[in-house]
């Protein structure tokens, strides 16, 4: 039996086995009366069972003939952070003696390879556009420390991209080539996936580009421990390096998860691959989309799994729920009363099944809404009413690269007033400064907030770099800023540098 048989539902099998059996009767002059040659009955058959393997086994040419021209391959130039003043001894029984030669002659009395500038090192990945207008989303570690950034298309035309911003904890990234354009752009789905549904996986693997391949969700909701919100698809079609950040479709053509990360002993596909489901990609892009960073609510407690052990302990009637360790002083959780020993068991009434559950609920709400904790005390159910803060370390979370003409002309990281616990309601609030940037030369600091660009107040971090665009295509030689700090509001204006 051919390998193709192997994949033929046992449905598929019986019928044609037995269309192979009426051929061979037919063949042989018992219906009909007709006779026919053996090798002439045995072509018939072959192509009776051919056409029912076609039936059986779908085709992915028309999916891949309409989505295919929205994946791209993301090339990135990186420096190189690694410290070259680590001596290579202990790695010199790996290196052909005429090269540790080379090394003992330009290296140290170590045989340690020749310092010289760090490196610009090139790295490459998949992506795929969600919009006509351009942008594009990849995984985070493809583009992270970028200096540049290139999107190739189908087509092979190349242009340069930057950086709308990232999102380490779900290893995500927005992307906006620089040319301006029409271009063919995928859907998420709204739906998400069956384990064993098909699905298929476009990407960049090894430098290839364009590279097509099939098979099915073989699990859902896998946690690898790569981030707090680890929630994956697992996929069984052959993905390998290079392919993360392209798109894992549904038969419909809509993109069911963004390809991230593969378990392989040997580094390339063994058939477990790790997808970023698309209700994540949706919700985390939209939030880069509209001002560059993602925040996400904050209750204020930490938190363990309820082991069996602990269950049993706590006469819980299953291992379910998280844990308190403790309650953060001054914060929702706090506030609202909760306290270690307590089992969260329902957030807005639905059901949570452990700690890790309990965070990925939480980090989906957004700072500022009102939930309802259900929880265990000493047996008995309460509830407790809070409304979410912003994660102090979501503050941070703005990607600009050296092609922003916006923050980068100032040398900070910013977010929305609103979006920052304390920094009031109106304007953008600096939430890191560059040391050696402009802004820190002018004395501003964390938790000032830009109110004006130019005259013109603003409340969103694209403001603020629309603002500053707009000075600099004016031809101004500054851009002129209100900043209210603590000794009050001024002005403060920041040289524009020459295009």
């Amino acid at each position: 039996m051919s390998i193709l048989n192997l994949n033929v539902s046992r449905l598929y099998r019986r019928q044609i086995l037995a269309s192979a059996a009426v051929l061979a009767i037919i063949a042989s002059g018992a219906i009909g009366g007709a006779t026919m040659s053996a090798s002439t009955s045995a072509r018939a058959a072959a192509v009776a069972i051919s056409d029912l393997q076609a039936q059986a086994m779908p085709s992915f040419a028309s999916v891949v003939e309409r989505v295919k021209p929205a994946v791209v391959s993301v090339k990135v130039k990186i420096e190189n952070a690694a410290d070259r003043s680590e001596d290579m001894s202990g790695q010199m029984d790996n290196v052909p003696p005429q090269m540790r030669q080379f090394f003992k002659r330009f290296g140290d009395q170590n045989g340690a390879a020749p310092q010289g500038p760090k490196p610009i090192m090139l790295g490459q990945g998949s992506g795929f556009f969600i919009s006509a207008d351009g942008y594009v989303v990849t995984n985070n570690h493809v583009v992270e420390n970028a200096k540049t950034v290139t999107v190739t298309t189908d087509d092979g035309k190349t242009m340069d991209a930057k950086v709308i911003g990232t999102d380490p904890k779900t290893d995500l990234a927005l992307l906006k080539v620089g040319e301006k354009g029409d271009y063919p752009f995928v859907s998420f789905a709204k739906d998400a996936p069956r384990v064993g549904d098909w699905v298929v996986a476009i990407g960049n693997p090894f430098g290839l580009g364009g590279t097509v391949t099939a098979g099915i969700v073989s699990a859902d909701g896998r946690d690898i421990g790569a981030g707090p919100y680890d929630s994956y698809l697992q996929i069984d079609a052959p993905i390998n390096k290079g392919n993360s950040g392209g798109p894992t479709f549904n038969l419909k053509g809509e993109v069911i998860g963004v390809n991230t990360a593969i378990f392989s002993p040997s580094g390339g596909s063994v058939g477990l691959g790790f997808a970023i489901p698309a209700s994540t990609v949706d919700t985390v892009v939209n939030s880069l989309e509209h001002g560059g960073i993602v925040t996400r609510g904050y209750l204020g407690v930490q938190i363990q799994p309820v082991s069996q052990d602990i269950a049993d302990s706590l006469g819980l009637k299953a291992a379910n729920g998280a844990l308190v360790d403790r309650a953060e002083s001054g914060t929702p959780a706090a506030e609202a009363g909760l306290r270690s020993g307590d089992v969260i068991t329902k957030l807005n009434g639905q059901a949570i099944k452990d700690a890790a559950d309990l965070t990925r609920h939480v980090g989906a709400l957004k700072p500022g809404e009102k939930v309802e904790i259900s929880f265990l005390r000493d047996g008995a159910e309460k509830t407790a009413s809070l409304t979410l803060a912003v994660q102090k370390d979501e503050q941070v979370g703005k990607a600009d690269n050296a092609q922003n003409d916006g923050v980068a002309v100032l040398g900070v990281q910013l977010a929305p007033a609103k979006q920052v616990s304390g920094a009031g309601d109106q304007g953008v609030v600096i939430v890191n400064v560059d040391p050696n940037g402009a802004a820190a030369s002018k004395g501003l600091s964390d938790g000032d907030v830009i109110l004006e660009v130019s005259g013109k107040t603003v409340s969103q971090t694209d403001e603020v770099n629309a603002g500053i665009a707009a000075a600099r295509q004016d031809g101004k030689k500054a851009v002129l800023l209100r900043v209210k700090t603590a000794d009050g509001a001024r002005f403060v204006a920041f040289a524009l540098p020459k295009a």
